[in-house]
């Protein structure tokens, strides 16, 4: 088969390479899209690749082509999205089914190899059976849409309540809807682009406030009745905004970072005010499953692309590139900025 090879720090190749041979317990997917994820492109164009050679990719979406024995949950021809992560399921946080936190975890598309090719060879319950009416790219934009989910759960989340997304990129979008799915009475994206902004509305946010407004924390606050929100999300992993949710937080609120940070955060004075003052509970997130694996984030993001109740936009994905030319897709990203969007990888198109 052909695939997307890791020679080395700023070497990837489209070369033939040994098609994975089926084994019990597993299922050989024909891929069709698969995502670059950020946490791709430090493994190419950095030193954070495990092992070389290496087949990265784990955002994915394809065809089951031939399922090992005792394989019961999927048959050729299904149409599946990638799970990536591959717990132990013998450690104190497998067992508590926190598989996120699994120490002993492999990886498919970074410890183990992935889907920058044509074929996949994965645990049988490492993939989510998902509808003719779900996209192959919808399919590729399962792990986000996971994510997103398993962040707004982190929190006691209930309908009713107000709900602040700080920044618009895809995680915040699926947060947003996910907020909204689940009952929000109003959910307000933060950005500090127009564009982000419309395309929330567009996908069904009650309103959108650019924070490069010198009165953007008055219009927050007219938005709440001058209480602030009920639910706080921080979705960019940038300190500004972090800090920002502090602000945003009304008493006794509750606060989760799913953003990653690139920086140092440090708290002032004024900071540490707000956390004491308004008691406000602050927690993180950490990749998308639960018990009993992989968790109900998959199922339902199957069930809510399949409704349409779960949506995407064409601005999700700035551009389709054959897996021929995967050098050439990560050579985009070594222009900061030049990627506004998810870069997907076609396999079937040679």
């Amino acid at each position: 088969m052909k695939a997307g090879v890791v020679y080395a720090k700023n070497d990837i190749r489209f070369e033939d390479t040994e098609k994975p041979a089926v084994v019990p317990g597993k299922v050989l997917v024909k891929v069709k899209y698969t995502g670059i994820c950020g946490s791709d492109v430090p493994r190419v164009n950095g030193d954070a690749c495990h092992y070389f050679p290496n087949i990265l990719g784990h955002e994915f979406s394809g065809v089951v082509e031939e399922i090992g024995e005792g394989v019961t949950s999927v048959k050729p021809g299904d149409r599946v999205a990638g799970i990536s992560l591959v717990p132990c399921m013998k450690c104190e946080d497998c067992q508590k089914g926190n598989y996120s936190l699994c120490r002993h975890y492999s990886f498919i598309g970074s410890r183990e190899f992935g889907s920058f090719a044509e074929y996949v060879l994965v645990p049988e319950k490492n993939v989510c059976k998902f509808s003719e009416k779900v996209s192959f790219e919808q399919g590729a934009l399962f792990e986000p849409a996971t994510v997103a989910l398993h962040g707004l759960e982190r929190l006691n989340y209930r309908g009713g309540g107000t709900v602040a997304i700080l920044g618009g990129g895809t995680i915040g979008m699926f947060v947003m809807q996910w907020a909204k799915i689940y009952g929000a009475r109003k959910v307000v994206v933060f950005d500090i682009a127009k564009e982000r902004l419309e395309l929330g509305r567009r996908l069904g946010a009650d309103g959108g406030i650019n924070t490069l407004d010198a009165d953007f924390m008055d219009q927050a606050m007219a938005m709440t009745d001058g209480r602030g929100f009920d639910y706080v999300y921080e979705t960019a992993g940038n300190v500004i905004t972090m800090k920002m949710a502090f602000r945003l937080a009304a008493n006794k609120a509750q606060v989760c970072f799913v953003g990653t940070p690139t920086k140092e955060l440090s708290f002032s004075v004024e900071d540490w005010e707000n956390i004491n003052r308004k008691e406000f509970t602050l927690t993180g997130s950490w990749m998308s499953y639960s018990a009993p694996f992989p968790g109900h984030e998959w199922s339902a993001a199957a069930h809510y692309f399949e409704t349409g109740e779960l949506k995407t936009d064409d601005s999700f994905i700035f551009k389709k590139m054959p897996l021929k030319d995967i050098a050439e897709a990560f050579e985009l990203y070594r222009t900061p900025g030049a990627v506004k969007g998810k870069i997907l990888i076609d396999s079937e198109f040679q």
